[in-house]
């Protein structure tokens, strides 16, 4: 079963990320408060837990997922190139999966080689676009569809 582990948002570009237990999220600002939620394509980023640990495990360390920098932390998946297009369902909320997040170089900021843990099947997580608001909080039932 696939789960809502975690919520973060930042209020601007290299600001920390702020955990939350639950947050509204809309097709005009994605999360709300956080710095990218504008229309688009990358929206909100979405991180597989599964995922990260491959990514941590391969930098032989336990980083926070805050690390990442993504929005959502979601266990009991892992995308990958056949997942664009997919819906991710959180309640009411429906998220597009538009493309793989791409790690930027920041990461090796956090941690020395997690550019380059994060580049293999799609670890660094997928970017969405909102086309359903809702309300979420930390402990949902997440479900992926086709």
């Amino acid at each position: 079963m696939m789960e809502l582990l975690a919520i973060a948002k930042r209020e601007k570009s290299r600001a920390p990320m702020e955990e939350m237990q639950h947050a509204k999220v809309t097709t005009a600002e994605g999360v709300v408060g956080d710095f990218r939620g504008k229309p688009g394509k990358r929206q909100v980023t979405v991180l597989s837990l599964d995922s990260w640990q491959d990514a941590c495990q391969q930098v032989d360390t336990d980083l926070p997922w805050t690390l990442r920098r993504a929005n959502l932390l979601v266990r009991g998946v892992r995308f990958s190139e056949q997942n664009v297009g997919d819906v991710i369902q959180i309640g009411d909320l429906k998220l597009e999966i538009t493309r793989e997040t791409d790690p930027c170089p920041r990461m090796d900021e956090q941690h020395q080689g997690l550019t380059q843990a994060l580049r293999s099947e799609w670890r660094g997580g997928v970017c969405c676009r909102v086309i359903e608001d809702g309300e979420i909080k930390v402990g949902d039932a997440v479900a992926l569809l086709s």
